[in-house]
């Protein structure tokens, strides 16, 4: 049947067409000043990112940081660019996981992937979905763990999408999934492959989370617990304990309070208590991006090599690993029950 919509007019739909759409943080179009600085601007305009009051903050944006954070922030993305794609580490490892998760699922189902803040933005993935003939949509959102500044943030952004359609498609969203069995078992994994290439075993291995302001802990977001619960199942995975696997939190933005230890300030303490061989995995991350390779493989290593550290290892996140899409398999495929044989 024909469905005429505000969005598509004219556009064809099929009956019954389902529809998986991942989504990850974010990146910008180019390594250059100008495109970091529309992607900060998008993302630091997220009341969910920043939630002070606007009379106070969008001063503060847009006559400080965004006239002064975009070149150093540009600089870091250009040495991580991939330049074999023309894209960022995250674009490229989010696109082949919609491949290679499409591959596996069949054609009866369409695969598509988006950005929160930047390009594909979610509005337009859906939009595309609706045209292709897609009436449910899952909506995945590859954030491990649970966070209102990141899984609910996604969720805005596609309500928003669909609250000006005529034909809304029905909605499907997986949960967090931070003591799933399978990511654990990717995550252990992938950390079992990267310390067999070291020279000799590290000495300790730090778990590193992207950091959240403590004030949004206390108010009920459970990031943080969900952290120690993907801390803790790795750990008995490993087989190791607390001391050698330390948690620790990374990237802090602003001058209040974030959830600790902080990596860089462990990394910089191993180095110092004479620990001479470390490694870091990010398991909150589940594509390499700018805070696990420039923040940690080049700006860690070189923090702990220069204050007396002599072998770093940066685990790779699961990126487009045979494990990574097991685990996508596996939660589509449980959430589509009803939807798909």
């Amino acid at each position: 049947m024909t469905v005429q919509t505000a969005d598509n007019p004219g556009a064809r739909v099929s009956e019954g067409r389902v529809g998986v759409l991942l989504v990850n943080l974010g990146t910008p179009q180019a390594p250059t000043r100008p495109a970091v600085r529309d992607y900060l601007a998008e993302f630091l305009s997220d009341r969910r990112i920043v939630d002070y009051p606007r009379a106070i903050w969008l001063p503060v944006l847009y006559g400080i940081i965004l006239n002064t954070r975009p070149a150093k922030t540009a600089r870091a993305y250009a040495k991580i660019w991939r330049n074999d794609t023309g894209e960022s580490p995250l674009r490229y490892y989010t696109r082949r996981q919609a491949e290679r998760l499409g591959g596996k699922l069949g054609g009866t189902v369409v695969v598509d992937w988006a950005m929160r803040y930047g390009s594909p933005s979610i509005a337009e993935r859906i939009n595309a979905m609706n045209a292709a003939g897609v009436t449910r949509i899952l909506i995945v959102a590859l954030y491990p763990q649970y966070s209102s500044t990141t899984t609910a943030s996604v969720n805005d952004a596609v309500f928003d999408a669909v609250k000006g359609m005529r034909l809304q498609p029905t909605l499907r969203f997986t949960p967090p999934f931070a003591a799933e069995p399978a990511y654990i078992d990717a995550l252990a994994a992938s950390a079992r492959l990267a310390l067999a290439g070291m020279r000799e075993p590290p000495e300790c291995v730090i778990l590193s989370f992207h950091g959240l302001p403590e004030r949004l802990t206390a108010a009920g977001d459970p990031y943080a617990s969900e952290c120690r619960m993907t801390a803790e199942r790795l750990r008995a995975a490993m087989g190791w304990s607390e001391r050698f696997a330390p948690l620790a939190y990374q990237s802090k933005f602003g001058p209040e309070p974030w959830l600790g230890p902080a990596t860089d300030d462990l990394i910089a303490a191993s180095a110092q208590n004479g620990v001479k061989r470390i490694a870091v995995i990010t398991p909150g991350f589940v594509a390499d991006c700018i805070e696990t390779l420039e923040e940690i493989a080049i700006a860690g290593k070189e923090g702990f090599m220069g204050a007396g550290g002599s072998q770093f290892a940066a685990i790779p996140c699961l990126n487009d690993s045979d494990e990574m899409i097991r685990l996508l398999e596996t939660l589509v495929r449980r959430e589509l029950k009803g939807w798909i044989d």
